[in-house]
């Protein structure tokens, strides 16, 4: 993986600019001043500023892993030669939630000039394709949130050979409305109620059974995963995979977040990851899906 983004030294509260729906999603933008570009794939730790927990006499909860689904530069930038791109000064993040428990439905519910505490950008994020391979991104779910960030960068700096190929997955058509957010995406739905009746794997396969000089990369439900990971071993595919685990810190210190390695390691997702080179993986476990 390349040399990554780091988080400033401890967290900071920002200032919650628009919660949008889309779908059954909801897309928080935060303003972050002074807050570094962060890599598509890297993620930040989430926690309002206010009411953030049970009750007053019960314990807050930790905070939630969202990857960076979008970041917009403001104007005052400047050009990094070494990397060929504009690296802001500060921007606005955005963040794709779905309300699947009490901390992420707090974390919907926040409105515009809500504060909401930021640690990030953390982790290892997604790098180009090499031997001049086209990118082919593939997301279920929520887990499409990291691939939009990926999809800007590569049209921004031009790392592909031609625009890369999107496929997405998702349960229904309400679901599948969170497809915004990329461009030109082909489109799955587990109900058929949009795009292709079938799992996004097997639009996958079809695509790599048509061209396979590819690099895979994706983000999604650990049963897509250890799809997308079992399609590219057979076929000798670089692929690049997204992981998620619980995570009580964010950098390394909690061990909470361990999944294990083809050698009979470990990794720690949050570090060594989340985004993680198929190769080094066995089975992906049940818990190293994205509910990023």
């Amino acid at each position: 993986m390349s040399e990554r983004t780091l988080a400033p030294f401890g967290r900071r509260l920002l200032t919650v600019v628009a919660n949008e729906q889309l779908g059954a999603y909801r897309v928080l933008k935060v303003a972050d001043p002074e807050g570094p570009l962060p890599q598509a794939g890297q993620f930040a730790m989430l926690a309002s500023a206010e009411r953030w927990g049970a009750g007053e006499d019960e314990r807050p909860y930790v905070p939630r892993a969202f990857s960076y689904a979008r970041w917009l530069a403001d104007r005052r930038s400047r050009r990094v030669p070494r990397m060929g791109y504009r690296s802001p000064i500060g921007g606005e993040a955005h963040f794709l939630l779905e309300d699947v428990g009490p901390g992420t439905r707090r974390l919907c519910e926040l409105q515009a000039g809500d504060g909401l505490w930021v640690l990030g950008p953390l982790g290892a994020g997604f790098t180009a394709p090499q031997d001049d391979r086209r990118a082919l991104l593939v997301g279920g779910g929520v887990g499409i949130a990291p691939l939009a960030i990926w999809q800007d960068t590569l049209n921004s700096v031009g790392q592909a050979r031609e625009p890369a190929t999107v496929l997405l997955g998702f349960r229904d058509r309400m679901h599948a409305e969170g497809a915004a957010l990329l461009s030109d995406a082909l489109l799955a739905t587990d109900d058929g109620s949009l795009g292709r009746d079938a799992l996004v794997t097997e639009l996958l396969g079809e695509h790599l059974d048509h061209d396979a000089h590819a690099t895979v990369y994706a983000c999604g439900p650990p049963a897509m995963l250890e799809a997308v990971r079992v399609l590219c071993e057979a076929r000798a595919i670089p692929a690049q995979l997204a992981l998620e685990a619980g995570m009580a810190c964010g950098f390394g210190a909690c061990f909470g977040c361990v999944a294990p390695t083809r050698d009979g390691g470990y990794l720690r997702v949050c570090v060594d990851g989340p985004v993680v080179n198929a190769q080094l993986l066995g089975r992906i476990e049940t818990h190293a899906g994205s509910a990023m």
